[in-house]
């Protein structure tokens, strides 16, 4: 028996919840993947699963098996990273993963120059507005934008950024400019939903922060459909900063309530820390950190 192999089979399954699920995401047959779980559990003369047409569960063995299972595969994968070169020398594959339009307008320029510097690594770029694990998606590092839940991975931060509303010169020039936030119950507001709420949008008061009323006459659910809207003159946004900052600096958005926005927002780079970090992974970081600093603190971001 492949013990190592059935170890990553069982990991899998438990993680993906089926041994079907398991089978799909390991590219192997389903007939395999029973087999190699029964193989486990034969050899160590006690049940590991228990199956039903839903789903698995532990048992109090299986539980910490796999746990097990989990340091011993960790350890082989370090051993083997550092038996390549990995760990004397950047090279290899770097997976990082950041926000659609923050990844494109600052994250990728920085890494096409850390490229040029480090011939012997590949960089595979993940571009979403959504969460990614980073263990189970095997991504090396990821850019957060936002407060970061209390967890064991490791975050640098890099900078902030600001929620800004904004408009066209010729919206305001036709509707005025909204002096508080409540005067925003006057205006055609356009919601990026997912940063706001379609009925409310998040201010500073005087008391901390608190929901402002606003009429939402578009609701669109990305950053770049409610920009072109506030620059084609229909109404007012609320987006981050580095989203506009080249229509702010190009005049055909100009921001408003400044004095009421919000806390700013923490970037940072999060990874796992777990073990000896490789080469690659802390060329870039220390290269790109000061980098993205630099860039973040040039004018609005």
């Amino acid at each position: 028996m492949d013990r190592l192999g059935s170890m990553s089979v069982l990991v899998a399954a438990v993680e993906a919840g089926s041994l079907s699920a398991a089978a799909r995401r390991l590219g192997v047959p389903l007939t395999t993947v029973s087999r190699k779980v029964s193989e486990l559990e034969t050899h160590l003369g006690t049940r590991l699963l228990t199956r039903s047409s839903r789903k698995l569960t532990l048992t109090e063995a299986g539980r910490s098996y796999v746990e097990a299972c989990k340091r011993i595969l960790e350890d082989v994968n370090e051993a083997e990273r550092a038996a390549t070169g990995e760990y004397s020398a950047p090279r290899g594959e770097l997976i990082v993963t950041a926000p659609i339009v923050f990844g494109r307008l600052h994250v990728i320029p920085v890494a096409v120059e850390f490229l040029k510097i480090y011939p012997e690594v590949d960089t595979r770029f993940v571009l979403t507005d959504g969460l990614i694990n980073l263990l189970e998606d095997h991504v090396d590092v990821a850019v957060r934008i936002g407060e970061l839940p209390d967890s064991s991975l490791v975050a640098i931060r890099i900078g902030a950024i600001r929620r800004v509303v904004c408009g066209s010169p010729r919206y305001f020039a036709e509707r005025g400019i909204p002096k508080k936030p409540a005067d925003l119950a006057g205006h055609d507001c356009i919601t990026f939903e997912g940063l706001s709420s379609p009925d409310t949008w998040i201010f500073r008061t005087a008391g901390g922060q608190a929901p402002i009323p606003v009429h939402s006459r578009l609701v669109v659910n990305t950053a770049s459909a409610a920009i072109d809207a506030a620059i084609a003159g229909f109404g007012i946004t609320c987006v981050l900063s580095y989203q506009v900052a080249d229509a702010i600096r190009a005049g055909t958005l100009a921001v408003v309530l400044e004095k009421f926005e919000s806390a700013p927002w923490p970037i940072s780079f999060v990874h796992s820390g777990q073990g000896l970090l490789p080469l690659k992974l802390r060329a870039f970081i220390d290269f790109a950190t000061p980098r993205l600093k630099a860039r973040l603190s040039k004018g609005m971001t």
